[in-house]
């Protein structure tokens, strides 16, 4: 059996920014409205779902030394693909090369941890590389006359190089779960535009990220005392802060990218945790929680051992 170790990653933003101040000219909100409730400054908007998982890939790609040719699978996670049929990940797959298997993955902000979960899974089973990349264009999904979620939302992508690797691995533990009685709180019909139900999306997404954060400590054997760094979906910053008070993490030890990117779905957790290694807050060694939700209503943690 083969365990999965990170040899590369890679991220990709529209050049457009769009500020709280663009934002209070057409709806009645204001920065500080926005930054006291939210924590977000600025989102980036603009350019395809496939375009930014390209660029993401090709950038993990080159930090992990390989070709498109290399990777076996394709793993793509993301809630706003090109268009129904076909996926988009066979149109990713096709700009980097990769000849093996490309697959688009729905688990909405927790599609990123559900992909590492399943490439840990395909490693296991024999396949030696997986590309794993969450993109997201929610810009075209967004109502943006509607100052509860115009105000969130933003696009990207960021990309993991996975390779098999002898013995365990660095994936130590995880949890996934899904409630689907709560589809309503948070959903995006076909032709419309995003519906939340803000209050009760807070609610239950502290207690699930904490539940789950905590479930896949137990299956790795650690505590909260062991985890160097948090890498938490990016939704709202009272959301993260009020699941690190819980878990009993201080805010320092989480990586936190949302004031600068908004809300990014499936491309948040990849976008806070290539952040986190980039600025040196991520050392060989380290012990990292990946943690997160999303509509469905679904949930997905994981401890993640760093050992570039």
């Amino acid at each position: 059996m083969s365990g999965l170790r990170v040899t590369g990653w890679g991220t990709a933003l529209p050049d457009r920014v769009v500020t709280n101040a663009e934002l209070a000219e057409t709806l009645d909100t204001s920065d500080e409205w926005i930054v006291e409730r939210t924590g977000i400054s600025e989102r980036r908007v603009g350019g395809t779902t496939s375009e930014l998982a390209i660029a993401a890939g090709r950038a993990a790609l080159a930090k992990a030394g390989l070709e498109g040719s290399d990777i076996d699978v394709l793993l793509l996670a993301t809630t706003t693909g090109d268009r129904i049929v076909p996926a988009t990940a066979p149109t990713v797959q096709d700009a980097l090369g990769i000849t093996g298997g490309a697959v688009d993955l729905n688990a909405a902000c927790s599609g990123f941890v559900y992909g590492l979960v399943m490439a840990n899974g395909l490693l296991a089973t024999g396949a030696r590389r997986i590309l794993l990349i969450g993109a997201e264009t929610l810009s075209k999904i967004t109502d943006w006359s509607d100052r509860s979620n115009a105000i969130l939302f933003g696009d990207g992508a960021g990309a993991l190089v996975i390779e098999a690797t002898d013995g365990e691995g660095d994936l130590l533990g995880w949890d996934l779960g899904s409630d689907g009685s709560v589809t309503h709180i948070l959903k995006c019909e076909h032709q419309g535009t995003i519906e939340m139900d803000g209050k009760e999306v807070f609610r239950r997404a502290v207690r699930v990220m904490v539940d789950s954060s905590r479930a896949s400590l137990a299956k790795a054997g650690l505590d909260v005392g062991d985890i160097d760094l948090i890498v938490p979906h990016q939704a709202n910053l009272r959301i993260i802060h009020s699941a690190c008070q819980k878990l009993g993490i201080e805010p320092e030890r989480a990586s936190i990218v949302i004031d600068r990117y908004g809300n990014t779905s499936s491309a948040s957790i990849p976008l806070a945790l290539v952040d986190a290694i980039d600025s040196g807050r991520v050392t060989s060694g380290d012990t990292l929680l990946l943690t997160g939700f999303g509509a469905g209503m679904t949930w997905a943690s994981a401890v993640l051992r760093w050992s570039r």
